[in-house]
């Protein structure tokens, strides 16, 4: 008996909550170093533009270091657990266990982990390059603005691609994971069609998150601004003198409060629905997606004479398939 896309959503929303709270303490991590930074640089070079700036650095620098060796450990555990539950239609009582325990069985160390993935994105990028070139030669700029469209939706749904990619490799846990990666890469273009009818899903769903979640965010934090419009007026006054003393010319939509404050508000509005999306929003678009994408290789599992076929199409693949090679 299968389970619905619902009822593995509850089951491995854990996963992601877990994700939320590290991304949010990554959050307070960054803005501890970056008013570090302020301070110390205003206190002794008057320059606290730049030390905000440096701080926003190190920061982002140091969670990078700190999501490498955590986060990646709910996320692989979450696509695992979905996976399992598509193709075998029952998860265990300890979710969150299981999924550490199958990702530490599948990748031994992060290293093989971050192998995999970034192969599988060198993949699909590479493939949304060739299509804007495509378009290019065919139709001059006229080509290359079709070629470009359509390679930035290829780009939106590569995210998902690479999940789906992931949940294969855990799904074909009695191959290597070279060859396992190499089905993964396949099945998206043996089985387009099919997956295609995921994209109204992606996109339809993603963009009304962005302007209700986001817009409500932007509108809360622009209220709230409003009450601290002196602040305003002196990132400004220090943003103008900082271009002034560079000698560059720059937008008064950059240094005037009334601008700034819906420039810093839409940031923030943005920062959190990204957080909130890929937190509950995106899981349960991807069970979908991930459904047709296993359920199809299921059916058929890509042969060499597929390999070959992608071979001609992808060098990053064909890299691959003969690192495939030689291992065998």
């Amino acid at each position: 008996m299968s389970m619905t896309n619902k009822e593995i959503y509850k089951k491995t929303i854990g996963f992601s909550i877990r994700r939320l709270l590290w991304d949010c303490f990554a959050v307070v991590i960054v803005a501890a170093i970056a008013i570090i930074g302020f301070g110390i640089a205003e206190a002794t070079m008057n320059k606290g533009l730049i030390g905000l700036a440096i701080g926003v650095i190190v920061g982002l620098i140091v969670i990078a270091i700190m999501m490498r060796f955590i986060s990646y450990q709910y996320k692989a555990g979450q696509i695992a657990m979905m996976t399992k539950a598509v193709a075998e239609g029952k998860l265990p009582e300890d979710v969150i266990g299981e999924g550490k325990k199958v990702v530490k069985e599948r990748f031994s160390t992060v290293a093989a982990y971050f192998a995999v993935t970034g192969v599988v994105k060198g993949i699909f990028n590479q493939i949304g390059r060739g299509i804007t070139a495509a378009g290019q030669a065919i139709g001059g700029d006229n080509g290359g603005a079709i070629g470009s469209a359509i390679s930035a939706v290829i780009q939106t749904i590569v995210s998902y691609l690479c999940d789906c990619c992931l949940g294969w490799v855990f799904y074909r846990k009695d191959e290597k994971a070279t060859k396992a990666t190499c089905e993964g890469a396949v099945l998206f273009f043996k089985h387009g069609k099919t997956l295609a009818k995921n994209l109204g899903r992606v996109f339809g769903m993603g963009l009304a998150s962005l302007l209700l979640i986001g817009g409500v965010f932007t509108g809360i934090f622009w209220l709230i601004f409003q009450a601290c419009h002196e602040a305003f007026v002196g990132l400004g006054a220090e943003i103008a003198e900082a271009a002034a003393r560079a000698g560059t010319e720059i937008s008064p939509v950059f240094t005037d409060p009334a601008s700034l404050t819906i420039i810093c508000a839409a940031i923030i509005g943005i920062i959190i629905w990204s957080f909130i999306h890929s937190t509950f929003i995106r899981p349960f678009v991807l069970i979908g997606v991930l459904r047709n994408y296993i359920e199809s290789g299921m059916k058929d599992i890509p042969s060499e004479k597929s390999f070959d076929e992608l071979d001609k199409k992808s060098a990053k693949f064909k890299k691959l398939h003969e690192q495939l090679k030689a291992e065998s």
